[in-house]
């Protein structure tokens, strides 16, 4: 089980169980993230900052390689499309990945 905190979104916490599930349709389920290509690591649009837990999301994809290497994706930051989780975890969305119609702090 693993707990999701999003850090800017009122502190909501997602409670999963699938450690398989991508974090993205996890995070779907329970809130708005953007999301433009699909959950096909094409674009950054779903890239969230990285608080805690970081060693408990899976390796690093070749997708992410790519946009590292463009820096368009920094070291604490992870795309949602990407990467499934075994533990707890605390994120923030990015400012340039925010939605307008949410109210986010901090």
């Amino acid at each position: 089980m693993a707990n999701i905190i999003l850090d800017n979104l009122q502190s909501k916490r997602i409670i999963t169980k699938d450690k398989s599930e991508k974090l993205l349709h996890i995070l779907l389920r329970e809130t708005d993230w953007m999301h433009a290509c699909g959950g096909k690591g094409r674009c950054t649009t779903c890239k969230m900052q990285v608080l805690e837990g970081s060693e408990n999301l899976s390796e690093i994809t070749e997708a992410e390689k790519k946009y590292i290497k463009l820096n368009k994706l920094h070291s604490d930051e992870r795309l949602a499309c990407q990467v499934s989780t075994n533990g707890d975890l605390t994120i923030r969305v990015k400012k340039e990945n925010q939605l307008p119609h949410l109210r986010y702090g901090k």
